[in-house]
């Protein structure tokens, strides 16, 4: 799994310096960082309402779009899938609750 991801970023990466007219990442990357974070907030939602919906196919698809613009916002921020990876080892074996009292979210 995390080899498709690793793919998945690698070409993201070399297609941010593309012309815009002839790539997706590229041109968001030229609207900017918000569009960026609204694009991944968009697919966050149609997500969500496949979920909703309990529609496994729309809800495959709709995952795949939101993992895809998640690292389009890595990239952009110069966040690795190994930097993300790395925080999940990091907290494995620490129950959700107390990950989230050790930020204060609780």
């Amino acid at each position: 799994m995390t080899d498709i991801l690793k793919s998945l970023e690698t070409t993201i990466i070399q297609r941010r310096e593309a012309d815009p007219g002839s790539s997706y990442v590229a041109s968001l990357r030229g609207k900017g960082r918000a569009k960026m974070a609204e694009k991944l907030g968009e697919e966050a939602i149609e997500t969500v309402i496949a979920a909703i919906q309990d529609d496994p196919d729309a809800m495959t698809g709709e995952a795949a779009d939101l993992l895809f613009h998640l690292i389009v916002l890595l990239a952009d921020m110069d966040i690795s899938i190994d930097d993300v990876t790395a925080e999940l080892a990091r907290r494995e074996g620490v129950s959700g609750l107390q990950e989230k009292a050790s930020r204060g979210d609780a």
